[in-house]
């Protein structure tokens, strides 16, 4: 919603700071629960507000329409008096105030209703949408459910009146880039590694966009985790810093022992279990979404395993650590027993060694993989 600085920061100000913690944010969060994000915005979006949609949103179409001329209705009213500020035009209003920002939401609230009846009847689940005044972000696993979306989308505009901006519509596969303004990612590049935790982070994210894989990851990213272990106290959210940091393991496999690391020290500063538990069940479920990945898997049961030792994960080797039987390998050709007894897989568990487990990954474990290359 619009809002009005109740402090010494213009109200700009405040709207800037609401677009970075509601859209920017929330957004890079997101990654980690999708795969995808569309971007789109309504063209012209001011310009091309009917004015008699204001009282649609107020006192619905039907009511609206029945009563046209009724200047009990407040949505009327409205209606006449920006009709007045504009020589008596029915499409458009004033651009500018935080006043008529609240006057647009009315109306794009209305297609957000609509539009969320129609994806319901359409029986899409599994989506996320973000809109902040005409831009939209819709959020997805599966891209033919984004085209349907936007084909609802389109029709919900075209009822109040306004279009998509088909220039502006762009499906990209990944979230945490195109969560952040392509301008101020390359702001942020030219800033090395100085700035804030998130801003740090994106650079590296980006390094990685560019070098994906490679050796040359490990050194910042060791080197974030040194730095973060040496503030007591941070003042950013830790949540969009989690997903930023599970984005860039899940598109480089070689940095998962130093991203866990990083990832158990950011989970270290949310306030509840309950709070960290959800966090790595969102982490777990996108590391399933790709083969091979018992390795990540091993790390975020390291993660989880000081303060929850119930959360369930699917590798053998995690099972083994929760205590429950699991197979490795088969044993069953062996006849002689001390060799049998020698290869069982509960014995690769150093159960007192997990026992005094801290919270937070040491350097020295991350080191016993060598992952720390060029460092």
């Amino acid at each position: 919603m619009p809002v009005v600085s109740t402090s010494g920061e213009k109200d700009k100000a405040e709207q800037v700071s609401q677009w970075w913690q509601e859209v920017e944010q929330r957004s890079i969060e997101l990654s980690l629960d999708f795969e995808y994000v569309i971007e789109t915005d309504i063209t012209d979006c001011y310009g091309s507000i009917h004015t008699h949609s204001i009282a649609w949103a107020l006192h619905t179409k039907e009511t609206a329409k029945k009563d046209r001329d009724c200047k009990n209705l407040i949505g009327n009213l409205i209606d006449e008096h920006i009709k007045d500020m504009r020589h008596g035009q029915t499409n458009g209003i004033p651009q500018g105030s935080v006043l008529m920002d609240f006057v647009v939401e009315m109306v794009l609230g209305l297609g957000d209703q609509g539009l969320s009846k129609k994806i319901g009847k359409a029986q899409i689940k599994d989506y996320c949408i973000i809109r902040y005044r005409d831009d939209y972000r819709i959020f997805l696993n599966n891209p033919p459910d984004g085209d349907l979306i936007m084909k609802l989308l389109t029709e919900t505009t075209s009822d109040l009146s306004l279009r998509l901006n088909a220039a502006k519509t762009k499906m990209s596969s990944d979230v945490v880039r195109s969560s952040i303004k392509s301008d101020k990612r390359a702001w942020m590049g030219r800033e090395q590694l100085e700035g804030t935790l998130q801003q740090r982070l994106l650079i590296i994210h980006d390094h990685a966009e560019q070098f994906p894989n490679g050796g040359s990851l490990m050194a910042p990213l060791g080197h974030f985790r040194d730095s973060l272990l040496n503030e007591k106290q941070i003042d950013e959210d830790p949540r969009p810093l989690i997903a930023i940091v599970t984005d860039i393991a899940y598109r480089n496999p070689r940095t998962y022992a130093v991203c866990a690391a990083i990832l158990s020290a950011l989970l270290d500063r949310i306030d509840t279990d309950d709070k960290k538990a959800a966090i790595v069940k969102k982490i777990r479920k996108r590391f399933l979404k790709i083969p091979n990945t018992g390795l990540m898997l091993i790390w975020p049961q390291r993660v989880t395993y000081p303060f929850d030792k119930t959360i369930s994960y699917e590798d053998s080797i995690c099972q083994l650590v929760a205590g429950e039987p699991a197979d490795l390998w088969n044993s069953n050709w062996i006849c002689a027993k001390d060799l049998k007894k020698a290869l069982d897989p509960k014995e690769i568990v150093n159960m007192e060694k997990l026992a005094s487990s801290g919270p937070i990954i040491s350097a020295e474990e991350i080191e016993l993989f060598n992952f720390y290359e060029g460092r």
